[in-house]
């Protein structure tokens, strides 16, 4: 018979386990809602950048929405049931290259998208060509943006880009440019050569706003450096930069002579701001360092924010 101390055990390890589903279904319940807000603003933003700038004056923009805003002109159909229509097929190549998960978010961006296209009409904002294609750019851009940070998509382009990487080799921006070059094409044939170069105009605003959105204003850059006396870089990094660090030991190749020469690698995560500051400290300890910078899309967790000193 299981004496009273086996059985408070036993009560605590079910407390523990019952706390912890509890955490994961209040942390991942969070996400969720935070998910949903993020899709929500996102499509309320793009449909103000469609109607508000972009249908009015006939301009179109790059990837599924240009091809959608495109036909839309050509062919006079609804743009919410040619949006729907022209990412089917993107929706089941997300599902299948990245993930259920994805597949759903993104359908519902999609969906609710196309239906405040066809319940919620916003006001001509201007006819100034220049200003509606960068606001319009602005607020579509932002829009696709914010539901990305939410974990779906408005604009399914970037699935067929990273599917094609794949089989072919090639960057997934490399295949973007050539989608967008023939949507742009197309649009000086049946348009103008006019409104397809405020479109391009259009399609550089609504990628930079994209970029920031997802990336933000502190976008991170990892710093590697290769130098003999890592004690001094690390304490420069730590205590007047006042960023975390890791240390790792690591060989060099043989040199002319045969010696195989050992010494500490070390890697920080700074933001772009920093960079100046960074190269400026390096220099004064000393000017033949070996730094290798690279750029970072995302990061979590870690000292990354910067140390109250």
């Amino acid at each position: 018979m299981p004496n009273s101390k086996t059985k408070g055990y036993r009560l605590l390890g079910h407390a523990g386990a019952y706390l912890k589903r509890s955490r994961k279904l209040r942390v991942g319940f969070r996400a969720f809602l935070k998910d949903m807000l993020f899709i929500l603003v996102g499509i309320f933003s793009a449909a103000f950048g469609l109607e508000s700038f972009l249908l009015p004056n006939k301009f179109i923009d790059g990837g599924a929405t240009g091809i959608s805003l495109l036909a839309s002109e050509v062919f006079t159909l609804p743009l919410p049931l040619l949006i729907l229509v022209v990412n089917i097929p993107f929706l089941i190549l997300g599902y299948k290259v990245i993930g259920k998960t994805f597949a759903v978010k993104a359908s519902i961006a999609i969906v609710g998208l196309a239906l405040v296209l066809s319940t919620v009409h916003f006001p001509e904002i201007t006819q100034d060509k220049l200003l509606v294609a960068v606001f319009g750019g602005f607020f579509l851009g932002a829009g696709i943006g914010l539901s990305i940070r939410g974990g779906g998509v408005l604009d399914g382009t970037e699935v067929l880009a990273i599917f094609l990487s794949r089989k072919l080799g090639t960057t997934i921006g490399d295949i973007i440019i050539l989608i967008n070059i023939i949507i742009f094409l197309a649009a000086a044939y049946f348009l103008s050569i006019e409104t397809a170069l405020y479109s391009m105009l259009t399609y550089l605003s609504a990628s930079k706003t994209l970029d920031f959105v997802v990336d933000g204003i502190e976008e991170y850059t990892g710093v590697t450096i290769i130098y003999g006396k890592s004690e001094e870089i690390r304490i420069m990094i730590s205590e007047k930069l006042g960023r975390g660090l890791t240390i790792y030991s690591a060989k060099g190749g043989f040199s002319n002579e045969g010696i195989q020469k050992e010494y500490d690698v070390i890697y920080t995560v700074i933001t772009r701001l920093e960079i100046r500051r960074l190269n400026i400290e390096v220099s004064k300890i000393d000017a033949s360092a070996f730094v290798v910078m690279n750029s970072i899309n995302d990061t979590r967790g870690g000292m990354i924010k910067k140390r109250h000193l």
